[in-house]
């Protein structure tokens, strides 16, 4: 059985995992040279270590039978959730950059969050394929309770890159399993309304120096309080015309509309005050780098210098100057892309683009082709995973999202993030190879 399995492996996926641990292994070696030519970090020695560990976990996890596994996905959710509650125990948990999000010994330490991820997306797979027949409005509250137990925790560390990532693993599995997509449309709305109603202040003030007066209405407490009472009436209003006259079905969108609105200019107030001062510097500076560009606005401007300037074709490997003259701080993992862009040119970058989408791509192929309804749901949490680290770190380095910390993945340095993006590719190919469900 074992020798049919590894005869089934999907080679594209292996192969495309392979050259993006390849090129991270010699861009993060690339970004410890300095101007001199001297290395001065010995950070791609470790991530040979942890790729070479990774091959282990990723071959390991596809041999295993990912059903198997289906039966201890509580204990090992609730394993996770241990893990990130002792975390956040000072003298346990380590404080990294503003969050204590990390555990360990000595010079070792891993992030309780990544592999969190993996234990997430095998107890939302448990609910979903044993709810099936259940009520969706039910489903869809229980996936929400699941969802925001880790998030929760990991938001009060606070790291909001990594709970940003449990965002898609959760919309696209919910997706997948059918749940109605008025719930999920109703979540999303929820998200970035609250999102927009927090940042515009920002933005009237800092960036647009307060030109916009309507948008002051959010910064007073009494015009909030009164749009908010102004939103629920619409509401309402609307809702009591469908359901008791039998109005038409706009008014149930017009109902759901305002009823997004009014959710997320309430929980808009509690954003505001729940964001540190780098956090809002961060949203700031995503909007206008120059705004800062000697502080907070450094790193977006130097990522953007250094993927111009390898034009097309690169300065050519070892020969960048942003990386080797330290111009890009944290250059071996939120900015490997930047490094890689400026030496290597579009055509590098592009690979790297061709190398992800194909994976991707790959991913659907094993969704649509599994006959497991709880391997498909996996498949698409991991797919969700893959999604939101390469289009949010990328976006990140060329200036068109904030700067949040996601890593991307295989490319990186970083034990914890390759480890579970590697068992993640292992999974996969588990599933593939059981697409027919044979036992």
């Amino acid at each position: 059985m074992k020798t049919r399995i590894l005869s089934s492996f999907d080679f594209v996926l292996l192969s495309c995992t392979l050259i993006l641990v390849s090129l991270g292994i010699a861009f993060i070696y690339s970004s410890g040279v300095n101007s001199d030519g001297v290395l001065v970090t010995n950070e791609y020695i470790k991530q040979i270590i942890w790729g070479s560990v990774g091959l282990v976990f990723m071959f390991g996890t596809a041999i295993i039978d990912y059903r198997k596994v289906k039966r201890f996905s509580v204990w090992l959710f609730w394993g996770s959730i241990f893990l990130l509650l002792i975390t956040l125990v000072p003298f346990i948990g380590r404080k990294v950059n503003g969050a204590r999000s990390w555990l360990g010994i000595g010079d070792i330490g891993f992030q309780p969050s990544e592999f969190g991820k993996i234990c997430f997306i095998f107890m939302l797979a448990k609910y979903l394929d044993d709810s099936e027949n259940e009520n969706p409005l039910k489903r869809f509250l229980v996936a929400i309770a699941i969802f925001l137990v880790p998030f929760g925790l990991i938001l009060v560390q606070p790291d909001m890159g990594s709970a940003t990532v449990y965002i898609p693993i959760f919309i696209i599995m919910c997706f997948s399993s059918g749940i109605p997509i008025r719930f999920i449309m109703f979540l999303l709305g929820v998200g970035t309304s609250m999102i927009v109603f927090t940042i515009l202040p920002v933005w009237n003030e800092y960036i647009a120096h307060n030109s916009v007066a309507i948008i002051a209405v959010l910064t007073n407490f009494k015009l909030k309080l009164v749009l908010l009472l102004a939103f629920i009436t619409i509401f309402a209003i609307a809702l009591i015309v469908r359901l008791y006259f039998h109005g038409p079905k706009y008014y149930y969108w017009i109902a759901f509309i305002f009823l997004i609105l009014s959710i997320g200019l309430l929980m808009s107030s509690f954003a505001a005050k729940f964001l540190k001062d780098y956090q809002i510097k961060r949203l700031i500076i995503f909007m206008d780098p120059n705004v800062d560009p000697l502080g907070a606005g450094w790193n977006i401007i130097q990522s953007k210098i250094a993927i111009g300037s390898g034009g097309w074709f690169g300065r050519s490997y070892l020969h960048g100057t942003q990386s080797h003259y330290r111009f890009l701080p944290q250059q071996s993992t939120d900015f490997i892309f930047s490094i890689l862009s400026e030496e290597l040119g579009f055509i590098g970058g592009f690979i790297v683009f061709i190398l992800y989408f194909v994976i991707m791509f790959r991913i659907l192929i094993i969704i649509k082709n599994t006959s497991n309804r709880f391997g498909m749901y996996i498949a698409s949490g991991i797919l969700g995973m893959f999604i939101i680290h390469f289009f949010i770190n990328v976006g990140m380095v060329m200036g068109i999202m904030p700067i949040t910390g996601i890593p991307l993945l295989f490319l990186s340095y970083g034990g914890s993030s390759l480890l579970t993006a590697m068992s993640c590719i292992g999974i996969l190919m588990s599933i593939n190879s059981r697409k027919l469900d044979f036992i």
